[in-house]
């Protein structure tokens, strides 16, 4: 009797170690790297910055707005988030700055009700919360008639910038509604964009597998995941979905820890947006367990440290591929210019930052 129990001790002092293994992937990060510090630097730098791209506020900055909030949430930096706060109050309804509230019922657009529906989460404001819930009312005022948004177009993009507004309408009022119809389109976007490798399109008539647009779905998916209940009848499909996109992901991470524009092409350039992106989505399945720790950490912990070191002195994000449409040419790709500080890299440094803090 004592052997076998010191065998069984033995195999669960195992197994406890397995398990310390499998966690400790995002601790002990070199210095400069912790989420703190580059949460921290690329949020202040956020709150300060001019805004980018159109007149009316651009979806980039829409959820690098988000990232910033929960990041001033997790590490409990009230000084931050009242910023964030005092910047977006003027473009409530009525404020001084509402021109540059969006007005076209289009995915691009609509996301802006995700900054009010945050804002109101953490503070439990009824005036960020009710102007939020109107926008992801206002997205499904005229359904399809197979019940998906009016707002469907099948590009991949759609897949965290149309979702995450339900999402949100979901977290704030716990509705179900909000969440059947976001796991609805993640669904439907999954059963046609979805190539048998796990990865995806830009479009249906583009068969380009570009590095920001699949990033978008991959972090689409993991913030879905976070949020949908065990037992709810689309899980299994999205999480499907998301394990065989990870799985092709980690085939085509580079030795340097980073993915390409093109994620396919060894001739293509090392991307940051997209990287972040795909390191987000691995953060969150590691530490959530949908993704096997021992393989899967090693490659988030790689990918974390090599975007933060595409961090200027500016705290400016490099190498982010500029705003890309489709187009059926490999070369128009391949020539993308690379921007510093845009949005579309500096929101999921944020989004990764605070993953490995939850």
């Amino acid at each position: 009797m004592t052997r076998f129990r010191l065998l069984g001790t033995a195999a669960a002092f195992l197994l406890s170690g397995n398990l310390f293994a499998q966690q400790d992937y995002f601790k002990d990060l070199p210095k400069g790297t912790t989420p703190q510090e580059v949460g921290k630097r690329v949020a202040e730098h956020f709150v300060v910055s001019a805004h980018q791209y159109t007149p009316t506020l651009h979806y980039a900055e829409v959820v690098a707005w988000y990232g910033s909030l929960t990041f001033a949430q997790l590490t409990h930096d009230d000084a931050l988030r009242q910023k964030l706060i005092t910047r977006f109050e003027p473009m409530m309804p009525g404020g001084n700055d509402q021109a540059r509230i969006p007005l076209r019922h289009h995915v691009d657009d609509s996301i802006f009700g995700v900054v009010p529906l945050e804002i109101g989460l953490q503070t439990g404001d009824a005036k960020f919360l009710a102007e939020g819930k109107r926008w992801a009312d206002r997205q499904w005022e005229n359904p399809q008639p197979d019940g998906l948004s009016a707002e469907t177009r099948f590009w991949i993009d759609d897949m965290y910038m149309l979702t995450l507004l339900q999402l949100e309408a979901y977290r704030a009022t716990k509705d179900p509604k909000y969440l059947d119809r976001d796991a609805k389109e993640m669904v439907a976007y999954l059963d046609k964009l979805q190539q048998p490798n796990g990865l995806f399109y830009h479009a249906p008539d583009v068969p380009f597998f570009w590095g920001r647009g699949d990033g978008w779905v991959a972090a689409g998916m993991a913030e879905m995941l976070t949020s949908l209940p065990e037992n709810h009848p689309q899980r299994a499909r999205i999480l499907k979905g998301y394990k065989a996109m990870m799985a092709s992901l980690l085939q085509f991470q580079g030795a340097d820890g980073m993915w390409r524009e093109l994620i396919d092409k060894p001739q293509a350039w090392p991307e940051s947006s997209s990287s972040a992106m795909f390191t987000y989505a691995m953060i969150t399945g590691v530490k959530h367990g949908w993704l096997d720790g021992q393989t899967y950490g090693p490659a988030a912990r790689r990918g974390w440290i090599a975007v933060v070191g595409y961090i200027d002195q500016n705290d400016d994000i490099t190498s982010v591929c500029e705003g890309t449409g489709k187009f059926n040419n490999l070369e128009y790709y391949l020539a993308r210019r690379r921007r510093t500080g845009d949005d579309h890299g500096q929101a999921p440094v944020l989004w990764a930052a605070s993953a490995l803090l939850r």
